[in-house]
């Protein structure tokens, strides 16, 4: 069987929605996004965190609409901004209507907490009204009361019965343009809850492992949990809960569906951890070349490995590449589409690669007819 054999994942069938004009579901691409931690209420510090999130390539983006003050900033901050934008609310109904009326491209809401059966409906109407879809969010840590005293915790099954209950109060009024989450902060429930969920709905589903945690923690959590749906084919749209920067999150996000070749953006660095074989300092060449490369927002790959033993067969499979080592010290090699090239003083290393990159990047969006997808630089 070959390698791409391998690399295949089949996604799981669900119907489409659309979050402003981010397609969700279907056979759309993946998308990422992320939550603002400004203070709402403050359109002009939230309206630049956003402008930093789209920069990082994030397709929508969320914002807490707790109180009146935050909804009537929505208006400045969904005209702003240039992706979709997601007012998340709990509890007052009115804070979804007014966050519709303001510009919201989504809604994120539990039907089942905003009050009567009357009030659902208003939100839904002002939903109809303005072009809103929606997301169900159920979370492990608000199940409502009835489902705890009945499972007893927090159980995939209460998840899922939750999110079809919710699901319910919106088909029974007549909408259907809406995506289910089933978060928890424990990976083997939250895989569980959504995997029932696939099974249950066809509504797109929005993954997420909820208060994962800091960065390195939180992004090994979210890489487990939502790899392995992921894999699996569920998943139409993903978001990285971590206690970093919202940019940090986009960038792990990004990086989840790379390492699944499930999307592609920017520069994918194939590197090794280095030993002392190493011709160069692999470490904080990458660490540089990391940060240096942000910019670039075209796919590609790029191989940066210490020595001969696997550099030259990772460079095969890659862009651009340079090998450290082999004859000559102080030199290494730069392989281009896979194939030795000319050799390179490894103290010019930095500055050649990203200007190879920026030249790759040119030609791969002259190809397809398109001006390079170069960011404002960090």
């Amino acid at each position: 069987m070959s390698i791409r054999a391998y690399r295949d994942i089949h996604r799981r069938k669900s119907r489409k929605i659309k979050v402003g004009n981010v397609e969700v579901g279907g056979d759309a691409p993946i998308s990422v996004q992320t939550m603002t931690n400004t203070v709402t209420s403050d359109a002009r510090a939230t309206i630049d965190q956003i402008r930093a999130i789209e920069e990082a390539g994030a397709d929508i983006v969320r914002v807490s609409c707790p109180d009146e003050e935050s909804t009537a900033a929505m208006k400045a901050i969904t005209k702003a901004a240039k992706i979709p934008v997601v007012a998340d609310i709990h509890f007052h109904y009115k804070r979804a209507i007014e966050a519709a009326q303001n510009g919201a491209a989504c809604l994120r809401i539990n039907p089942g907490n905003i009050g009567s059966a009357a009030r659902v409906k208003e939100v839904v109407q002002a939903a109809k009204d303005h072009g809103c879809s929606m997301r169900i969010g159920v979370n492990a840590g608000s199940l409502e009361k009835e489902l705890l005293e009945r499972y007893g915790e927090p159980c995939p099954e209460a998840m899922v019965e939750s999110a079809l209950n919710h699901a319910k109060i919106l088909e029974d009024n007549d909408f259907f343009e809406f995506k289910i989450s089933v978060k928890a902060s424990d990976a083997f429930l939250a895989v569980a809850a959504y995997q029932g969920l696939a099974e249950a709905v066809d509504y797109p589903i929005h993954l997420g492992i909820t208060e994962a945690g800091g960065m390195i923690s939180g992004t090994v959590k979210s890489s487990i949990g939502m790899g392995m749906l992921l894999w699996s084919g569920i998943g139409d749209t993903i978001r990285v809960s971590l206690s970093a920067d919202p940019v940090e999150e986009v960038r792990v996000g990004f990086d989840i569906l790379k390492s699944l070749n499930l999307r592609h953006r920017g520069v994918n660095i194939v590197s090794c951890p280095s030993c002392a074989r190493q011709g160069f300092n692999v470490i904080e060449t990458v660490r540089v070349l990391e940060d240096r490369l942000k910019h670039i927002s075209t796919p590609m790959s790029l191989s940066i490995i210490g020595c001969v033993v696997n550099g030259p067969g990772e460079a095969r499979e890659t862009d651009l590449g340079f090998t450290g080592g082999g004859a000559g010290k102080g030199h290494g090699q730069i392989y281009l589409n896979g194939k030795p090239s000319y050799r390179l003083d490894n103290e010019n290393l930095v500055e050649h690669v990203i200007e190879l990159c920026e030249k790759k990047a040119a030609e791969i969006e002259a190809a397809r007819g398109n001006t390079p997808k170069l960011e404002a630089a960090q």
